[in-house]
């Protein structure tokens, strides 16, 4: 039997698509047609997590996750993703406490990009996300640059994410603006882009980005897929 997945949630359209692509790509990865892991879910209030950001309060956040950790563990599940790259800020914070292993989602971004010779990656995300360790860490820890927007490209993009995409809001005019930032970090000799939010595979891939794409949400589903069948 494939192991039991536990689901840190924090956005709802970001645990949706994980769910999603858990349960439509399984097959891939040794599971009979139609068949999944058994997926557990469980998901604090985002508007928790986000007054914990506000205020600068990572403790805040990471006990939040050991929250829904220790549900999930009594729950039955047998390791743990979350489909939210900002929160992974805190997960340093309460891993060593943690009853249960996690993947954690930008080193599996990192990985991939590593393992497909991609060297220059530009993070688009939340500005919380943008302004953190997150990703500079895992993508150097395999060799590779880490672009990150400039202060009013950050504000510009966590607007888009927060006030629209988490609420499940696709406009065309704010695709078009995330999609003339893609266009700049093109031109400015990236040849990636990790989408560091799990709604903006929502809204964006290589197509209008004109360039490979990251896409976070699903890099983690796949591995956790990998694991639950290994």
């Amino acid at each position: 039997m494939p192991l039991r997945i536990g689901i840190v949630a924090c956005s709802a359209e970001g645990a949706a698509l994980c769910y999603r692509t858990l349960c439509a790509e399984a097959a891939s990865f040794g599971g009979r047609p139609y068949d999944h892991p058994e997926i557990l879910l469980h998901g604090h209030s985002l508007g928790a997590y986000v007054e914990c950001l506000q205020a600068d309060d990572l403790d805040g956040v990471g006990e939040l996750m050991l929250s829904s950790a220790r549900h999930l563990t009594e729950a039955g599940a047998e390791f743990l993703i979350c489909p939210d790259n900002t929160i992974h800020r805190a997960l340093p914070r309460i891993e060593n406490r943690s009853p249960l292993p996690w993947l954690h989602i930008a080193d599996e971004v990192a990985r991939h990009a590593a393992q497909n010779g991609l060297r220059r990656i530009a993070v688009m995300g939340t500005r919380w996300l943008t302004e953190s360790d997150v990703y500079p860490a895992a993508l150097s820890a395999r060799g590779l640059q880490c672009v990150l927007p400039d202060p009013d490209t950050r504000e510009l993009i966590g607007r888009i994410i927060m006030d629209e995409l988490v609420r499940g809001q696709q406009r065309s005019l704010s695709i078009d603006r995330l999609c003339k930032i893609a266009a700049q970090f093109r031109l400015d000799g990236c040849d990636a882009i990790a989408l560091a939010c799990t709604e903006l595979p929502l809204v964006l891939d290589d197509t209008n980005c004109g360039m490979p794409t990251l896409d976070s949400t699903r890099l983690l589903a796949r591995a956790a897929l990998r694991r639950a069948y290994r």
